[in-house]
């Protein structure tokens, strides 16, 4: 399905290494802030409190947030668990004048008895403490998973493609991921697991993309034999333009969605999407395809030895190439 079809090549690998100039620049500063500011990391990681209240009527999540915001507490989780009437709560740890930690009873019935002042049916159902040692397994956790679907993705890659596409794929993957971490630590927006999770997201779907490109690649190195690089990769980009705009838009209208309209609970992760997808185009067009180039792939790397015999034999070369997308 194409709602168009660009007649004429886009001359993208012309610009590759300007293009490539600017995601170098950005990765760095990517880099910079991660390590400058770090992550500002969500109860999850860091321990706090967990509590679980119930309302007889739909919650006021919004009223919970502000009642709390006026116990000094300034990075609170606030969402429905299961119905509009349960809540979930997720604090973190808070110390006294003394520097001492306040236990998580003393959280639970300051907390409560706040929210009861505001309305009277609020009940208690469960406080649970979440340590550091739990936090880093989750992170210790988070970052094995994010290096397992790594391994994964270039693993994949080599055996569909060959090496060369696979660490330009896996390169402008962790260019993606790199790029949202940044961005989170730049403006200490809140990294949580949902946000983890839409990292892990973010690298299937830029990867999906990339693959699309190589597959186009693939074909046109066995249909036009004497094309050069550039050239062929340039249609394969030109040629799924397309397809990269309904996919893409259709998918960030969904992620916009979420964004304007799914409140605080959705907000970092939708964010965090968004920011993926963006860049996630600009990735496999500019980052993967340009690395796979500079790396020297040629035709020879993706077809196989009777097929080019076969190539030989039947197909010839199609002089108007630049002009029939």
């Amino acid at each position: 399905m194409e709602f168009f079809r660009i007649r004429r090549d886009i001359p993208f690998m012309r610009h590759a290494l300007v293009l490539n100039a600017i995601s170098a620049i950005t990765f760095l500063a990517a880099v910079f802030f991660l390590v400058t500011k770090g992550l500002h990391l969500s109860v999850e990681f860091t321990g706090g409190t967990v509590m679980e209240i119930s309302y007889q009527q739909a919650a006021p999540l919004n009223s919970i947030r502000a009642d709390l915001s006026k116990l000094g507490y300034q990075d609170i989780q606030v969402q429905n668990f299961g119905s509009s009437k349960d809540v979930l709560i997720r604090l973190p740890l808070q110390r006294d004048a003394q520097g001492k930690a306040i236990s998580s009873s003393q959280q639970s019935n300051q907390v409560l008895e706040t929210l009861k002042a505001s309305s009277s049916d609020v009940t208690l159902k469960r406080v649970e403490f979440v340590g550091p040692q739990v936090g880093k397994e989750l992170a210790t956790d988070g970052l094995l998973a994010l290096l397992f679907v790594i391994l994964g993705i270039v693993i994949y890659l080599s055996i569909r493609f060959e090496w060369k596409f696979a660490v330009a794929g896996i390169l402008a993957n962790l260019h993606d991921v790199v790029i949202i971490l940044g961005c989170f630590a730049l403006f200490q927006w809140e990294f949580s697991l949902s946000v983890l999770a839409a990292v892990l997201a973010v690298l299937g779907y830029s990867v999906n993309e990339s693959v699309v490109i190589f597959d186009r690649i693939r074909e046109n190195f066995r249909k036009y034999r004497k094309m050069e690089v550039s050239a062929v990769i340039d249609n394969a980009i030109t040629s799924t333009t397309s397809r990269t705009i309904i996919t893409h838009g259709s998918t960030q209208m969904m992620v916009l969605a979420m964004l304007l309209f799914g409140g605080p609970t959705l907000y970092y992760f939708s964010l965090a999407l968004t920011i993926g997808i963006l860049f996630g185009i600009y990735s496999s067009v500019f980052v993967a395809a340009a690395l796979a180039m500079w790396f020297g792939i040629k035709r020879e790397d993706l077809v196989s030895a009777d097929a080019k015999a076969s190539a030989t034999a039947t197909k010839t070369d199609d002089p108007n190439f630049g002009a029939q997308v």
